[in-house]
């Protein structure tokens, strides 16, 4: 990546000169921050400001008293390993691996240098820390419990749509690791045969998979889709929207972005604002905290969106009473 490109995104609209990060003093801490997608795209640059903002709170400007190399994946989490070597090349003091894929690779690359990590799906099942009270390794960071909130979410949107007896679930294989994967597919069919639900699981390995999936979906007429947590998935929300729509299929996924951009549903953590508190855990490690010891920290709070107007188009009447308790509706 070019140096310029870095700049430009951890910056926010101001890129810093070339010639601030030449007149650093060497103690300058150092964090190298790992993202999935590409470094302009919209959850790249919306993660990293949130990050950005973070430091700004605890009294940390970029380019002047900290300094933040970023590297992207493209998508391509193979890469991840690499960069992440990369990044250990640079001297960094501290590595934001931006969820479980990206912390799952850093390891092999170092077992020394903290890791912390905004978005992880379950650290434990993954196998990246031994406890979420005591971590015990170099990785700790923020749980947004999205493969725990499957059952839930499928009980909520059960409840917008009473009728719905067939449900797809959109899937992406990799996204954790083995045991967490099999953890949520188990408990999502149990959900779903426990509210009356015929659950079929559709796999995802590529956003190049998406259009044939959604096919498949509507060729088997399916009341609803279910998204599944991945950070490839959520990389592809715009996309997923649009075919949903296409489709004239109500999807119920793990962010409010989804929401935003014209789906149906959504209830989970507020995902990118974990970006800027896993900043906590930056300033106590650079003030002397080991990874160790640091509890990762789970959400107190989950949110719950609805779209009424995509509602509408697709025919949907959601009950008053889940209408009210809904954190945001838009109209």
């Amino acid at each position: 990546m070019k140096r310029r490109e870095v700049l430009g995104v951890i910056g926010g609209a101001t890129a810093w000169p070339l010639a601030v990060w030449a007149e650093q003093p060497k103690n300058v801490p150092r964090i190298g921050f790992l993202v999935t997608g590409a470094v302009e795209s919209p959850e790249a640059r919306a993660s990293l400001k949130a990050f950005d903002r973070g430091l700004r709170e605890y009294g940390y400007i970029g380019g002047q008293n900290v300094l933040v190399e970023v590297r992207a994946a493209d998508l391509n989490v193979e890469r991840f390993p690499a960069l992440a070597s990369e990044l250990i090349r640079l001297n960094v003091d501290l590595i934001v691996a931006s969820n479980s894929l990206a912390a799952r690779a850093v390891p092999r690359a170092t077992t020394t240098i903290p890791i912390v990590v905004p978005v992880m799906g379950d650290p434990v099942g993954d196998g990246l820390v031994a406890s979420l009270a005591r971590p015990g390794g170099n990785i700790t960071g923020l749980t947004f419990l999205g493969p725990q909130l499957v059952p839930k979410r499928l009980a909520l949107l059960k409840e917008a749509l009473p009728t719905a007896s067939q449900v797809a679930a959109l899937w992406h294989p990799r996204a954790y690791g083995e045991r967490t994967m099999n953890d949520m597919m188990n408990e999502a069919e149990e959900a779903a045969l426990s509210l009356g639900m015929h659950l079929r699981l559709v796999a995802v390995h590529a956003p190049d998979d998406l259009e044939r999936a959604f096919s498949t979906v509507a060729g088997e007429r399916a009341d609803a889709l279910l998204i599944f947590p991945s950070p490839m998935i959520f990389n592809q929300r715009k996309l997923i929207v649009d075919l949903a729509a296409e489709h004239r299929l109500p999807i119920m996924a793990m962010g409010k972005e989804f929401v935003q951009l014209g789906g149906f549903m959504s209830y989970g953590a507020d995902i990118i604002d974990l970006n800027r508190r896993c900043v906590a855990y930056v300033d106590k490690i650079f003030k002397g905290a080991k990874p160790a010891d640091l509890p990762v920290e789970q959400p107190t709070k989950f949110e719950l969106f609805i779209n009424l107007k995509t509602a509408r188009t697709l025919g949907i009447k959601i009950p008053p009473s889940l209408v009210a308790r809904a954190d945001e509706v838009i109209e």
